[in-house]
This record gives C-alpha cells, structure tokens and sequence, in this order.
C-alpha cells in the first residue's frame, strides 16, 4: 500500500487516514481473535501490514509536518528508533505472552492479540485530541 498511500493522504488527509489505519488495525486484531486456521492468519496479516502502513505514512507525514526542514532528519530518525526499538520489545513480548498467558494456544494467541486493544484506544485518542486541540493562528 505505500505505493498509494501518499496518494490517499493527499486526498483525503492525514488525520483520515490514520484514523482508517487504526480502524484496520482493529479489524486485524478481530480477525486474527475469530480462529487460528489458516485463512484467519492470511487476512489478519494483510489487514495488519495495510492497517500498519496507513499508521506508520501518515504519522511520519505528521511529524514531518511539525518541525523545520532542518529538524526533519534527526526527528525522524529518532521516530525511527521509538518506533522500531518499541517494536523489537513487543516482539519479544509476544513471545512470552503467549507462552505464559493460560495453558493453550489458543489463549496466547487471545493473549497476544487483545494486548493490541489498548495500544490502539491510546493511539486513538491521541489523533482525537490531534484533531480536535485549538490551534494557535500562524499569522
């Protein structure tokens, strides 16, 4: 999807569009909750990488849009680091998650994709406040 997320943004936003990526996000994670055949694996993962990837553009494209050109680079390099290195720790996370969360598998896997759920209440109400905080007048 990146090929026409920048697309997408122009269009119709980047508070939209990470608003769907969160939406998509969600839907994953249900998918993901309904089964573990196969056919739940596959949709949950291309729901994730979409969902991911809205997320991911449009709050890099938010980030750029808050700082100087000269200040660009090491923010998003350090965006990079948060995001990625939070990434790392909730990979390793998942792992013991679902191996200490009940005695199936099936309850890891429950486990490990209800943990999703707060992240995205959190990211949520930080794109409402996004969208609905005063903004100062850039006169």
């Amino acid at each position: 999807p990146s090929f026409f997320t920048g697309h997408l943004i122009a269009r119709f936003g980047v508070e939209k569009i990470v608003a769907s990526g969160l939406a998509i996000l969600a839907g994953a994670g249900m998918v993901a909750l309904s089964g573990v055949e196969l056919e739940h694996f596959f949709v949950a993962l291309i729901l994730l990488g979409m969902g991911w990837n809205f997320g991911f553009i449009g709050a890099t494209t938010m980030l750029a849009g808050a700082h100087e050109p000269h200040e660009r680079g090491r923010m998003q390099g350090l965006n990079d680091l948060l995001v990625f290195g939070g990434v790392t720790l909730a990979s390793l996370a998942s792992g013991g998650l679902m191996n200490c969360s009940g005695g199936s598998a099936q309850e890891g896997w429950t486990a490990v994709n209800m943990a999703m759920a707060p992240f995205l209440v959190l990211a949520g109400g930080a794109l409402i406040w996004l969208v609905l905080r005063p903004r100062a007048d850039t006169a």
